[in-house]
């Protein structure tokens, strides 16, 4: 459209008299002017939808200027110390918290930060800080991944080899569970990188194992570290073992109710007025369309419920987890309100003392002491022992004090005493109170010390190409009783349990985000696979069938598509049978194989379904390329399960066991095994 209004002008290529040469060199120059405008002004309209999305994300209450130079920070904060926490579940942030508050303790300062928040690519400039470390709690999630919020932080060690980071001290603690292949993967990885680029690593990697007992871990790594900081520093601890606040408590007598948090997750109302794009910060309120029991007899109840996405532009892949944000029982709650002498429904806030944190509140401020205990905090887990050594104080009776102490001690008798009293009779806060009458600690003390409440995660149960609008779960409802003779019941899965369709003419509702997975279907239809899934590991796999239906009918070519699923009893909780048995029958599952375990004398599973269908399982994989999904508990069953892999390539692949791991190593490098387990 410009060039064609060029064209008259330039056609002209007799010059008449000179002005009037003069004249239409003015006029180009005029045209040239208004071209280079237009496409000044296209290139300019062109881009500018782009950063428009960036603006609108300054309307939250943060400060606009973001400081993300933690360097700057700490000078202007006079801190010397920096807990870095890679967290997906909470706890990783909970103990960076207690290494901050313990600095002090040494005559330190410090301070807690999210490496999402932060440009850690200032590492390198800790050593302008006197005396300076930065400690790394880092959690491993599922296969080896570092957890989403240090996703960045590990692609920046990964691609920065020439970072000098000579002048950074350095510790690591790892969170991880030995029951999983890749056992705290990112704790070693951040401690090993660390040290290649120059850093000097001030005490050894201390490594937490969630399968024993992470909290023992954990503490005892503490009570060594900090004798190894002060010697490297040459300072002392003050002694001073007092508890320190980490907020204070203010009531609100008379606020405006629209301004008071009531279980949102992020931002006030959200709840109201949903926005998209929905993630952690900001779930969706998804309705529940379905809710029904899958098990026809037995003791347990397994249940199938699928959450409507219509409308909320959440996408998902099979092999995704859906994560659901629970609320406590309310019995629990009242119990609480109770044995403390507590008005649940006073307004609160929690402010922190710190003014220039970050985290202005533990939860979402202000709100009701009811809303927090409900919402926001975990009240069903047993206690970490930084949380009873902080109660202690409020205990009259001297001996209760001693003994709540002693738990927080790294000494043999008070582990073992933590562990009898507290883990193996799983008592949970409301249970400590009731056993020990002396102990009533001030409501908002508790509050303060008591982790969040978490997301929980279920493997999506769905293909999205056959329900787009639709996330099926599939899960067991968590209920035993403990040694002291409570019953004790999961938090979501009784939640979810209560879930109805319609509850008093309400819709039931449930505030959900997808997580991304690398539980993927073979990029190639034609790739066979081998589920392996018992129980409730079943769900993904029925995602997984879907899928293959679906490709099948869109006349693709579909390799073989095996099963095997494991149950007690086949007339009791043998779930999704007809629709296992229609897929069979219909050919989209080549194979179903099941393990009924108690139903004969001798228990049978998965695993030796597998090693008796040894030279076909072997043909699939050697010959024809098959992918292999594991998907169910990590303690046992994965083990297991491996090991028949291995015992298949040794019988049929004729290997050593040493070349049959390192076989399956190799499957597992090239993503040919995977698995989605949970312990």
């Amino acid at each position: 459209q410009i060039d064609s209004n060029m064209d008259p002008e330039t056609t002209h290529t007799e010059p008449a008299v000179d002005e009037e040469a003069s004249l239409f060199s003015t006029m180009d120059l005029l045209l040239f002017s208004v071209i280079v405008g237009f496409v000044v002004y296209w290139f300019m309209s062109r881009k500018k939808p782009e950063p428009i999305p960036e603006f609108k994300k300054l309307d939250t209450p943060t400060p606009t200027t973001r400081e993300t130079s933690f360097i700057e920070k700490m000078k202007k904060t006079g801190k010397n110390i920096i807990v870095f926490y890679g967290s997906q579940t909470g706890t990783a942030e909970e103990f960076a918290n207690r290494l901050s508050k313990d600095a002090q303790r040494y005559g330190m300062k410090g301070m807690v930060a999210d490496p999402e928040e932060y440009s850690m690519g200032e590492l390198s400039r800790l050593s302008e800080i006197t005396n300076s470390l930065a400690i790394f709690c880092m959690a491993t999630y599922g296969e080896g991944d570092p957890t989403d919020n240090a996703q960045d932080f590990y692609d920046w060690l990964q691609e920065n080899d020439d970072e000098d980071l000579s002048g950074l001290n350095y510790t690591v603690f790892g969170l991880g569970n030995k029951t999983y292949e890749h056992y705290n993967a990112m704790g070693k990885y951040v401690d090993k990188r660390l040290e290649q680029l120059g850093a000097t690593r001030i005490f050894d990697l201390g490594m937490g194992d969630d399968d024993g007992n992470l909290e023992e871990d954990f503490v005892s790594w503490r009570e060594q570290f900090w004798p190894a900081v002060c010697q490297h520093f040459g300072v002392e601890a003050s002694g001073d073992e007092s508890s320190i606040r980490q907020y204070e408590l203010k009531e609100h007598t008379d606020i405006n109710m629209n301004k008071v948090y009531t279980g949102e997750i992020g931002r006030l109302k959200s709840f109201e007025v949903q926005k998209p794009p929905f993630d952690s910060k900001n779930p969706f309120l998804a309705l529940v369309t379905v809710n029904r029991k899958l098990n026809k007899a037995g003791d347990r109840h397994l249940m199938h419920l699928e959450l409507d996405i219509t409308g909320s532009k959440i996408r998902y892949e099979s092999g995704d987890h859906v994560a659901v944000f629970p609320t406590n029982d309310s019995a629990l709650v009242n119990k609480l309100g109770q044995i403390l002498g507590v008005d649940l429904d006073v307004v609160i806030s929690l402010n922190n003392l710190d003014e220039e944190s970050n985290k202005k509140h533990p939860f979402p401020c202000p709100t009701t002491y009811r809303t927090a205990l409900t919402h926001y905090l975990d009240i069903t887990h047993p206690p970490r022992t930084n949380v009873l050594y902080e109660l202690a104080q409020y205990a009259s009776d001297p001996k209760d004090q001693e003994n709540m102490r002693k738990m927080a001690s790294s000494s043999p008798e008070g582990k073992a005493l933590y562990q009898s009293w507290v883990l193996d009779a799983s008592r949970n806060i409301l249970a400590i109170l009731e056993d020990m009458p002396s102990l009533r600690p001030p409501v908002d003390h508790l509050c303060e010390l008591l982790p969040r409440l978490q997301a929980r995660y279920y493997s999506i149960a769905s293909s999205s190409k056959v329900h787009p609008n639709s996330i099926h779960i599939c899960a067991v409802v968590v209920e035993y009783e403990t040694k002291t003779g409570r019953t004790n019941k999961g938090v979501a899965t009784n939640w979810l349990k209560n879930k109805l369709v319609t509850d008093n003419g309400h819709k039931s509702t449930v505030p959900m985000y997808i997580r991304k997975s690398q539980f993927r279907l073979p990029f190639k239809s034609t790739n066979p696979v081998i589920m392996v899934g018992p129980g409730t590991g079943i769900a993904p796999f029925m995602g997984f069938i879907q899928e293959r239906g679906w490709l099948k009918q869109q006349g693709k070519e579909v390799g073989e598509t095996v099963l095997y699923f494991g149950c007690r009893h086949k007339n009791e909780d043998y779930i999704y049978q007809e629709e296992l048995e229609g897929s069979e029958k219909n050919g989209v599952l080549t194979k179903l194989n099941v393990a009924f375990s108690r139903d004969q004398d001798h228990k049978v599973y998965v695993q030796h379904l597998l090693t008796k269908n040894k030279e076909h399982v072997w043909k699939l994989i050697h010959t024809d390329n098959a992918h292999i999904y594991i998907c169910g508990d990590a303690r046992n069953m994965a083990k297991d399960v491996q090991t028949a892999f291995y015992e298949i390539a040794e019988q049929v692949g004729v290997m050593t066991r040493t070349q049959a791991v390192d076989y399956v190593k190799k499957l597992m490098t090239k993503g040919r095994y995977s698995q989605d387990v949970w312990s």
